[in-house]
C-alpha cells in the first residue's frame, strides 16, 4: 500500500499499527461540512414567551387595578354627590325651618314683654311662655350652627391608580361625615319643631287667659265709658280667636292691653266726673239701672239740667242708644235725681230712661218711627216693670195702651 503524501489534501487519515482509522488531529483548508443528527432537538425559546407572557400579565394587572380604581372612585364620588345633596336639601329645610322659628320667637317675645300690669295675665302662663321662648332661641342657635357649617368639594378626579385609590378611601370618609351631619340635621329639624310647637301653644295659652280675663275686668271697672267697654270686648274677641303667635298675635294681644289701659283711663274720668256729695247715689242709681237691663251697655252721664228739668223738684233724663251689637245706650239724668233718690219718682223716671235703653233687644215689637210712640213704649215698660209714680212717663207723655205694656212686658 502506497501511503499518500501529507501534503495531499484528500489525506484524511492514516492506518494506525492496529488497523481502522484515527481522526486527523484538527481539520485545515477549505470547509469542513459538519454531519448532523436527525434525532437531536430543536433550540428551546421558552424564556422569551414566559417574558412576554409575564409582561402581558402585568400589563393586564396594572390594567384591571386601573379600572377597578377608577370605577371604585366613580362609586364613591357619587355616593358624596348623593350625600351632600341630601345635605344640601336638609340645610334649606332647616335654613327655613329656623327662620320660621325665629319670627315666632320674636313676636312671642312682644307679647310676652308687654307690660300685662292692666290687664294681668296668669302668671304660670307668663312663665312658660318665657320658658317656651328661651327653648327657641337655643333651638334656632343650634340650627344657624348646623346650617353654616361646609362640606368640602369631591375636587378633581385623579389620573393613576394609586391616587385614585387614596381619593376613593377619603371620598368615603367625607361621605361617612355627610351622612352623620345630614342625621344631626335632621335630629335639629325635629327640635326645631318641637320649639315651635311649645312655643306657639304656650302663646295661645297666655293670649286666652288675657282674653278671658277681659269679662272680670270689665265688670271690674263698671264706670267706664262704653266706647272704652267696647273696644275692650272686641280686642277681648279678637285674641281668642287666634291660632298662631306672630306679628298679627302680638299686634292684637298689645291691642287688649290697651283697651284695656283705656277702660282703666275713661272709667277714672268718669268717677272724677261724678265726684262729689252725690256720688254714692249716682252709683246707687246706675247699678239699679244696669240691674232692670242686662246685656244692655250703659253709660251714665250726670248734669243739674237735663231735657229742660232738674230745677225746683223737677227731674229730667234723656236717652240715647244704638241699635248695633253689643246694644249699648247713654243715659243723662238731671242731679236732682240723685238728690231724691231712692224716692219712687226717681225710680220710676229712672226705669222709664231704661225703657228706651232696652229697647235695642226689642226693636220689633213697637212702633219707632214717631217720638210720641217711642215715649209711649218707654212709659209701658216702666209700669211693665211694676213703677207707677207718675214720673214714669205718664205725667209727661200720657197713659200708653194696653197693647204696648203687654208688648213691653216681653222685652226683658
Amino acid at each position: 500500500m502506497t501511503a499518500p503524501s501529507p501534503s495531499d489534501p484528500q489525506a484524511t487519515s492514516t492506518p494506525s499499527s492496529s488497523g481502522g482509522h484515527a481522526l486527523a488531529p484538527r481539520f485545515h483548508g477549505g470547509h469542513a461540512v459538519v454531519g448532523t443528527d436527525p434525532r437531536s432537538p430543536r433550540p428551546r425559546r421558552t424564556g422569551l414567551i414566559l417574558g412576554i407572557l409575564g409582561g402581558a400579565a402585568v400589563l393586564a394587572t396594572l390594567g384591571i387595578t386601573q379600572l377597578t380604581a377608577s370605577l371604585g372612585y366613580d362609586a364613591a364620588a357619587e355616593n358624596y354627590d348623593d350625600a351632600t345633596a341630601t345635605v344640601t336639601r336638609e340645610k334649606s329645610d332647616l335654613r327655613t325651618e329656623s327662620s320660621d322659628l325665629q319670627a315666632v320667637s320674636e313676636a312671642a317675645l312682644l307679647i310676652v314683654d308687654h307690660p300685662a300690669d292692666v290687664l294681668v295675665v296668669d302668671a304660670a302662663a307668663e312663665d312658660a311662655l318665657r320658658a317656651a321662648v328661651a327653648a327657641a332661641d337655643e333651638a334656632t342657635t343650634s340650627a344657624d350652627a348646623l346650617v353654616a357649617s361646609e362640606l368640602p368639594p369631591a375636587g378633581e378626579k385623579p389620573a393613576l391608580f394609586w391616587d385614585l385609590f387614596g381619593s376613593t378611601a377619603q371620598l368615603d370618609g367625607r361621605s361617612a361625615d355627610a351622612a352623620g351631619l345630614a342625621a344631626d340635621l335632621d335630629t335639629t329639624s325635629a327640635e326645631v319643631g318641637e320649639a315651635s310647637t311649645a312655643l306657639v301653644e304656650s302663646g295661645i295659652a297666655l293670649l286666652s287667659t288675657a282674653g278671658e280675663a277681659a269679662v272680670p275686668f270689665e265688670a271690674a271697672h263698671i264706670s267706664a265709658r262704653n266706647d272704652a267697654v267696647v273696644a275692650l270686648r272686641d280686642a277681648a274677641a279678637d285674641v281668642l280667636t287666634i291660632s298662631t303667635i306672630d306679628d298679627a298675635a302680638a299686634t292684637t294681644y298689645i291691642a287688649l292691653q290697651d283697651a284695656a289701659a283705656q277702660v282703666v283711663a275713661t272709667e277714672t274720668e268718669e268717677l272724677a266726673e261724678k265726684a262729689g256729695p252725690l256720688l254714692g247715689a249716682r252709683l246707687e242709681i246706675e247699678a239699679f239701672a244696669r240691674a232692670l237691663a242686662p246685656g244692655v251697655l250703659l253709660e251714665f252721664d250726670w248734669a243739674p239740667v237735663v231735657n229742660g228739668a232738674g230745677y225746683n223738684g223737677s227731674m229730667g233724663g234723656y236717652t240715647t242708644w244704638w241699635w248695633d251689637d253689643p246694644g249699648r245706650s247713654v243715659i243723662q239724668l238731671s242731679n236732682s235725681v240723685a238728690e231724691q233718690w231712692p224716692a219712687d219718682r226717681s225710680q220710676a223716671l229712672v226705669a222709664h230712661e231704661v225703657g228706651h235703653a232696652i229697647s235695642v233687644k226689642c226693636q220689633d215689637m213697637y212702633d219707632s218711627s214717631t217720638q210720641d210712640s217711642i215715649e209711649k213704649w218707654a212709659t209701658a215698660w216702666a209700669i211693665s216693670m211694676g213703677f207707677t209714680d207718675d214720673a214714669n212717663g205718664v205725667w209727661a207723655y200720657g197713659y200708653p195702651p194696653q197693647s204696648y205694656i203687654d208688648a213691653a212686658a216681653g222685652c226683658r
